[in-house]
């Protein structure tokens, strides 16, 4: 039910059923009073949350631009370089974001504090005063009626007519501040129709605007998201095949003998003791025929407390009846006077000690270590020229063409027959590509598949497994871009040796040749020289 009007000709008869209607717009008034007080202070409440959430944001997107990455390797894929400058991109859409943000929060006060404070102030505050003057008015009209009421009728004419002149002003001014106190109590009820709810809209357009903000950075990052989340299936392909591999190793090397020798780039290496009067350990590598000996003292943070570099001239096993300590064996160095003992951490231990620095040991002959060198060198490089491949396509250049021709490059190192089988595998690999929507083997699949198995390390470590990323992006090269070399230019061969062919021809077994700027290539059956800057990998 609303509430009922005032006429201000009831003002004049000043009923009972009048001061009522009165006073249901007073009680409405002071309720939206009330109410407007409240939503300014929960507004103000809003506006510092807004700012807190703000702060709190802004500084989390400050540690995103702040944190970098670490992969494992000294090189990354594509993949994880997108994946790790993500966290800049997710960093540089939140601060986007809060820019608007600031905005609304720097606007609120006025459009939605202030006029609401003026509202209740300047509108509702007239209406209180009206009704003090009004109540102050009312007092007076009733105290002077009664007393002008008991006037005395044989009092004198004059003085009667005196008195009612004046009634009647003292009537005219009450009239007067009802009449006022009417108008302002309805003026301020229909006002807050529009000055109470303007505000509130305006607030809400700044808030809509903000989403909408949101709304379009969220359909401009789409294809970024799309990339990342193709970046992240990757990483997480990836991820599983080379821990599946890790985990073997693992569980080889805990199966293995205790005492065997690491994979790295020295014949041996590890913890001895060196028996003097000192409780520090040292650990000793080899590489050629040169000690790098590292005094070390093992306590719960170990210390490196010196080292230096000695050249070997002799290595014996110790005689168990010779020394009161077990595993020990002797050595004699260039810069050193004297023999240096050391003891090993076990039987087995000192064996690999004596074998690497072709030490004399009267029960297991030794075999050179020149000739355990050579033939450890020689198996480290039979798998060199995809070693290179992947550092070459990856590490050296983000250019995709620069890659594609690494890789044709050293694919045409290889023999011949290698060469042919290489070639009818990535063919197939390429139809069956084509059929990804129903098999599912997408090139990048392809290549999670055959990349270990193509180019798998002589090694088995877990550096070699963190490898197996860029053998796979080799893989997807060799599949994606076979027999893609197509002419920029058309060109007339001036010799025998060259080839002609128009522009868009395609070339098939593309290889250097001895000739700088100069390729080799086959082109309708035909093998001869193309320049090189006439070609383009597609």
């Amino acid at each position: 039910m609303g509430l009922p009007t005032l006429e201000f000709s009831d003002s004049f008869l000043d009923s009972p059923e009048f001061r009522e209607r009165l006073q249901c717009h007073e009680i409405e008034l002071e309720r939206t009073n009330r109410f407007i007080k409240d939503l300014i202070k929960d507004g103000n409440m809003l506006i510092s949350a807004l700012k807190s959430l703000s702060l709190a944001v802004q500084r989390f997107s400050q540690s995103l631009q702040e944190f970098q990455f670490e992969c494992i390797g000294d090189t990354e894929t594509d993949d994880e370089i997108n994946i790790a400058q993500s966290l800049k991109e997710f960093s540089q859409l939140l601060s986007t974001m809060e820019e608007e943000r600031r905005r609304l929060i720097q606007n609120a006060d006025d459009v939605l504090i202030s006029p609401l404070e003026r509202f209740r102030k300047e509108q509702i505050g007239a209406v209180k005063e009206g009704k003090k003057q009004f109540d102050k008015e009312t007092e007076k009209y009733y105290s002077v009626l009664e007393k002008h009421l008991s006037l005395s009728s044989r009092k004198k004419e004059s003085h009667l007519q005196e008195a009612d002149s004046q009634m009647g002003k003292d009537r005219q001014v009450f009239y007067d501040a009802s009449l006022q106190y009417v108008f302002k109590i309805q003026e301020v009820q229909e006002r807050k129709k529009f000055e109470f709810v303007e505000p509130l809209l305006a607030f809400l357009q700044g808030l809509f605007t903000f989403y909408h903000e949101g709304y379009e950075l969220a359909n401009e990052f789409q294809p970024y998201k799309q990339q990342l989340q193709f970046n992240l299936q990757n990483t997480r392909n990836n991820f599983e095949s080379t821990r599946a591999e890790v985990e073997r190793l693992m569980k080889r090397i805990r199966s293995s003998e205790a005492d065997m020798k690491a994979p790295g780039c020295f014949t041996m290496e590890g913890f001895l003791y060196l028996q003097e009067k000192s409780t520090h350990t040292l650990t000793l590598s080899r590489c050629g025929l040169t000690l790098s000996i590292i005094k070390y003292h093992r306590g719960i943070i170990g210390s490196i407390i010196d080292s230096e570099m000695l050249h070997l001239r002799s290595c014996v096993r110790r005689k168990r009846e010779s020394i009161d300590k077990r595993f020990c064996f002797d050595i004699e160095v260039v810069e050193r006077h004297g023999v240096t003992t050391l003891q090993a951490l076990s039987e087995s231990n000192r064996r690999l000690w004596l074998e690497a620095m072709d030490g004399k040991e009267p029960v297991w002959p030794l075999c050179p270590f020149i000739t355990s060198w050579l033939f450890r060198r020689i198996r480290c490089l039979s798998g060199s020229v995809f070693v290179e491949a992947w550092f070459l396509c990856v590490s050296e250049s983000d250019d995709q063409g620069y890659r594609i021709r690494a890789v044709h490059a050293l694919v045409y190192k290889l023999p011949e027959k290698n060469r042919e089988m290489l070639d009818l595998l990535t063919d197939h690999l390429l139809k069956v590509s084509t059929h990804s929507v129903q098999n599912l083997m997408t090139v990048s699949n392809l290549g999670m598949i055959f990349g270990p198995t193509l180019m798998r390390s002589q090694e088995e470590t877990v550096a070699a497994m963190m490898n197996i990323k860029f053998q796979n992006i080799v893989v997807e090269i060799m599949i994606e871009n076979r027999d893609k070399v197509g002419a920029l230019y058309s060109c007339e061969a001036e010799h025998s040796h060259e080839l002609s062919f128009p522009q868009g021809a395609h070339f098939s077994n593309v290889c250097p040749s001895v000739e700088p700027g100069w390729l080799q290539a086959t082109y309708n059956s035909r093998t001869g020289l193309i320049p090189d800057n006439y070609i383009t990998y597609t």
